[in-house]
């Protein structure tokens, strides 16, 4: 089952999470120690340093390279401050000095008085925006929680769904065993990052799986770090069902079913769960299946044509 999307206003991030995953040096820190990002977009302040006030980014990272450096050493320590201070008063959430560049006494003084984190990198200017959009775009980016299993099975990331004692654990169990990968059990947070849906397992979680009859167990403790990922794309979602007499089952894939999670489409197979059927075998096969399609193979096609061909002579 796939929950409502979570509205996001933003996200409060602490400031030395940010700075390390983000490789920049923390130099003067908020009495808080978090700020508030709100947009993926990251903003230069130069025009807004050489007067132009309009159409100002307030609610971005602002990032200072060399042109703004200069503009600044330029100035008297009057100007300077003037300048500094018309962009700190419009509640910024930080600054960012690339290339590292070393900081003016007026923009930390500043900086202590608005209460704005302030921070350098030794990266390009250029290359600091696109690492700092790369991580917004995830950080930020809309999320939704769905009950299930995901799997990495031979390079597919396979969420299975369906209701409670269909065995989604279980089957999920037998394929770590087979060699493929977990990334989240019982709880998928799915996040839409660009055209991709990638999905990741709570913190508190993470690793863990629970299995009745066994309860609680640690499967990187168990079966190695190499068993588990911290994150991968769904790219095919399987949901285990019930087998019922009167319910047909696709028996060629040809009927091109999606689950929708987050306006984008995912491939979905549906299985049939009945006594004395291996599951995680046909969820490898499954997963195998996907990764030939995406290749450009497609059995049902290749199938058919042989049929037609048949038919011909």
């Amino acid at each position: 089952m796939i929950e409502e999307k979570e509205e996001r206003d933003g996200e409060i991030i602490n400031i030395n999470d940010f700075a390390n995953d983000c490789g920049v040096v923390l130099i003067q820190a908020n009495k808080s120690g978090e700020m508030l990002l709100t947009t993926v977009n990251v903003n230069r302040p130069g025009l807004l340093l050489a007067g132009f006030e309009d159409y100002f980014g307030e609610k971005r990272i602002q990032v200072m390279g060399n042109a703004e450096y200069y503009y600044l050493q330029s100035c008297t320590k009057e100007e300077r401050y003037d300048k500094l201070e018309s962009l700190f008063e419009r509640k910024i959430p930080c600054i960012i000095l690339s290339k590292n560049i070393e900081p003016f006494e007026e923009l930390i003084e500043i900086s202590q008085k608005y209460d704005v984190p302030l921070f350098k990198s030794n990266k390009l200017t250029s290359q600091l925006v696109n690492d700092l959009v790369t991580y917004l775009n995830r950080k930020l980016a809309p999320f939704t929680t769905i009950h299930g299993v995901l799997l990495e099975v031979s390079g597919i990331g396979v969420l299975i769904t369906g209701h409670s004692g269909m065995g989604k654990s279980e089957t999920a169990m037998e394929l770590i065993h087979r060699g493929h990968r977990l990334i989240a059990d019982d709880n998928v947070i799915a996040k839409r990052i660009q055209d991709e849906i990638i999905g990741t397992s709570p913190d508190k979680i993470m690793h863990f799986m629970e299995i009745r009859g066994v309860g609680i167990i640690d499967v990187r403790s168990m079966f190695g770090v190499g068993s588990v990922l911290r994150e991968k794309s769904i790219d095919l979602v399987i949901e285990l069902q019930a087998w019922g007499k009167n319910i047909e089952y696709d028996r060629l894939d040809n009927n091109n079913k999606h689950e929708e999670i987050l306006g984008l489409k995912i491939p979905k197979l549906t299985m049939p769960v009945m006594p004395g059927r291996n599951l995680a075998i046909v969820v490898e096969v499954a997963a195998r299946n996907e990764r030939l399609k995406k290749l450009g193979f497609n059995a049902v096609d290749q199938l058919l044509s042989n049929v037609n061909f048949g038919e011909e002579e």
